[in-house]
């Protein structure tokens, strides 16, 4: 099957990731912070190896990472700490996924949190003057912004809107669940509060693995409890972190399977990885270009993206253009993409679209198989 989902997770995956999960989780058995013997010790070494890894990457070296078994639940565990801790006015783009809009649907609709949408022109530019505008009227508590729409790749001013909100005395939270390993983002900056990454996407690692980077001073209440392997006589959980916001056993396999990825990303380097992204971005643009049955949505001209493309078909469902396209051998997703207020704002509320998303990975014969699959599908409507 021709892959062009990688912006639900990334398809295939280096061989050093596979390879490397296999080795470490059939020699090394022992648990983190868990035992002081050597499998126990050996297991420590690759987690901490890991996070030093992610500090180098994201340039954060003065924070902390804390690792979780998804974006979805890092985003939670951020979004409702910040909310117990008193936030009560909420910014997002319109951009978001349903693990932000979701989460904070549930306390807006019990009357607990405000949530506003940060101001966005039809060409797609976030409007900074407006937005500036907003906090004045309404000064913001936490700003949420996704580094890049999952819908349609669309990469967001992260460090202006997050510079603007912090002279407002807000929280900042950027979700980079798109663009981790992916666009270099300077995570160490004092206006980034919150970083999430999600491990199975752009960080080509496997399922299971993700989590977030902190500011150590940010206030953030713990919404999970139990064992950490750390001063278990006590019921509260621990002040330091990663501890505090770690209970129950870490996704191992999976932390080895990211540290394997973040090796090969380095040697790799971020700019070749972003660059060849790219170059497959435009070479999808150009190809589904040349149908008339298709129309491309959210495709401006000047702005940045990743490499997601969005489409609907004349006449046809995105529903059943998803099952067209499986017929013949082409993962793509069909949809809302999990991003009803993207759709909403884009105008393909609720039949969604047609996702394609390639990376440095998509091989000449996934587009050959594109091509045909689309002339096929042309001779057919």
């Amino acid at each position: 099957m021709a892959y062009f989902d990688n912006a639900a997770t990334t398809f295939p995956k280096p061989e050093c990731v596979y390879s490397f999960m296999d080795k470490f989780y059939r020699t090394n058995g022992g648990n983190y912070g868990r035992g002081n013997h050597a499998l126990a010790s050996e297991t420590k070494k690759i987690i901490d190896e890991t996070r030093d890894l992610l500090k180098a990457l994201f340039h954060c070296v003065s924070k902390q990472v804390i690792f979780s078994p998804s974006a979805t639940l890092a985003l939670n565990m951020i979004i409702q700490g910040v909310i117990l801790s008193g936030a009560k006015n909420i910014y997002i783009s319109p951009f978001e996924h349903n693990a932000v809009t979701r989460t904070l649907h549930n306390f807006e609709r019990r009357g607990k949190i405000s949530v506003t949408e940060l101001f966005v022109k039809d060409t797609l530019e976030f409007d900074l003057e407006r937005i500036e505008h907003q906090f004045d009227v309404v000064p913001p508590d936490l700003v949420i912004v996704s580094h890049a729409s999952n819908v349609i790749g669309l990469i967001s001013p992260v460090e202006k809107i997050c510079a603007l909100a912090k002279s407002y005395g807000a929280l900042t939270l950027v979700d980079m669940a798109q663009t981790a390993g992916l666009v270099d983002l300077k995570v160490g900056l004092e206006t980034i509060d919150f970083a999430v990454f999600a491990g199975h996407k752009t960080l080509f690692a496997p399922t299971g693995i993700g989590g977030f980077v902190m500011n150590p001073v940010a206030k953030l209440e713990p919404i999970l409890f139990g064992g950490t392997g750390y001063d278990s006589a006590n019921q509260d959980l621990p002040s330091t972190l990663p501890e505090r916001f770690e209970v129950g056993t870490l996704n191992i396999a999976g932390v080895a399977g990211l540290n394997a990825a973040l090796k090969w990303i380095k040697n790799q380097t971020l700019e070749k990885i972003f660059r060849e992204e790219q170059l497959c971005r435009r070479r999808l643009i150009e190809i589904l270009s040349e149908y008339e049955f298709l129309k491309i949505v959210g495709n401006v001209a000047g702005r940045d993206y990743v490499g997601i493309v969005s489409c609907v078909m004349a006449d046809v469902s995105s529903e059943d253009a998803g099952n067209i396209f499986s017929e013949r051998g082409i993962a793509v997703r069909a949809g809302l993409q999990c991003a009803p207020l993207a759709h909403k704002f884009l105008g393909t509320f609720p039949a969604g679209t047609i996702r394609f998303s390639a990376n440095c990975l998509t091989s000449d014969e996934d587009f050959s198989e594109l091509r045909a699959a689309l002339d096929d599908i042309g001779n057919e409507l």
